[in-house]
């Protein structure tokens, strides 16, 4: 397990973010809020897929109204996310939003500040600064009018002790930038200047492929350093491929353990049985898993052998066939045309027991 920073811990409901709790999976939902149906629906499949924090905006009164709807359906914590009119904050608390996340340098000054900061202090409702280098403040900006990672941490810094000097603690950060090495210098350098928590996430990431690429590198990169308390993926699509996305980068680390760690060989010349679409099929068909089992898809006698005896339940490939393994044991000898029924039903069976 990796070594990760000591940060303090804050409550979102049943959820621990910080104070060595394990770094949690959000999401955003692309919903208009003020459509109960569609926004309960979307939180409720992501919940099934593990979601465990989930995000909503709150662009109006009728958005921050809707609230007190969607919040008795729902199962995971719910944060309200508001720009530009601190009266939809306090709105959204007195809903029972279980966070907030706040840019402070868009909603009017101290004083709204200052009244948001009153009634989540009632309701004991954490607030995550979320500094955005595309959002920075004009006199952060350096001469050429473009961010930099010590302004953002400047950004944060001057939040941080505004809040601070309301006696107000319960407070998560981000320092998000969809360019990878201006989002990683800035939590560096900030997580070496506080405890407070930190959501770590590569904003405007871009599509599933590209997105999931550039999330990895940055996010992966912040936490294999103990750096990130929780994480969003921000990807251009539905909140699901987030989801998956942010676990997976958490199980390539060792840092979770949900569901399928498909282990599968990129083919070569050796490769005698029709490998790539019994990966996918497998994958796909082992989506709703929520053990953690490691299972090999192996396409040649090389590595394949030594892949799938590792595995929980694991295929390696010969001619026309493949030897399927459980548990480091071999089971049996399966035609090529059946692998796929055979490794997911073994998987299974695994899973009952």
């Amino acid at each position: 397990m990796l070594k990760r920073d000591n940060t303090r811990g804050v409550k979102l409901g049943g959820i621990q973010v910080g104070g060595g709790a394990l770094v949690s999976v959000q999401s955003m939902t692309n919903t208009d809020t003020r459509h109960v149906e569609d926004t309960v629906k979307q939180v409720k499949e992501l919940e099934d897929i593990g979601c465990e924090i989930i995000r909503v905006a709150v662009k109006d009164l009728e958005a921050a109204r809707a609230l007190n709807k969607i919040l008795p359906q729902i199962n995971i914590p719910l944060i309200a996310d508001i720009h530009f009119n601190h009266k939809l904050a306090i709105e959204a608390i007195n809903a029972g939003v279980h966070g907030l996340r706040l840019n402070p340098g868009n909603i009017g000054g101290e004083e709204n500040v200052a009244s948001v900061v009153s009634a989540a202090s009632r309701k004991k409702v954490p607030i995550r600064i979320g500094v955005n280098a595309g959002s920075l403040e004009k006199d952060l900006l350096d001469v050429d009018g473009v961010p930099t990672a010590e302004g953002m941490v400047k950004s944060a810094l001057r939040h941080i002790r505004y809040l601070e000097k309301l006696n107000f603690k319960d407070i998560k950060i981000s320092l998000k930038a969809s360019h990878i090495p201006l989002m990683l210098k800035a939590y560096r350098i900030l997580s070496d200047k506080v405890e407070y928590p930190l959501h770590v996430g590569v904003t405007e990431a871009g599509t599933l492929r590209t997105g999931s690429i550039k999330s990895a590198v940055g996010i992966g990169a912040l936490l294999a350093e103990g750096i990130g308390d929780t994480i969003r993926v921000s990807l251009t699509g539905h909140p699901r491929h987030e989801v998956k996305v942010g676990y997976d980068i958490l199980k390539s680390l060792g840092l979770r353990q949900r569901g399928i760690e498909l282990i599968s060989c990129p083919t070569c010349g050796r490769t005698e049985i029709e490998l790539i679409p019994i990966a996918q099929e497998v994958e796909d068909r082992l989506q709703g898993i929520e053990k953690p089992l490691r299972v090999a898809v192996m396409g040649c006698a090389v590595n394949g052998p030594g892949e799938a005896k590792h595995a929980d339940v694991g295929i390696a490939g010969g001619k026309g066939e493949g030897v399927l393994f459980r548990k480091g044991q071999v089971m049996r000898k399966v035609s090529g045309d059946k692998l796929a029924d055979e490794l997911v039903k073994e998987v299974y069976k695994l899973c009952e027991e």
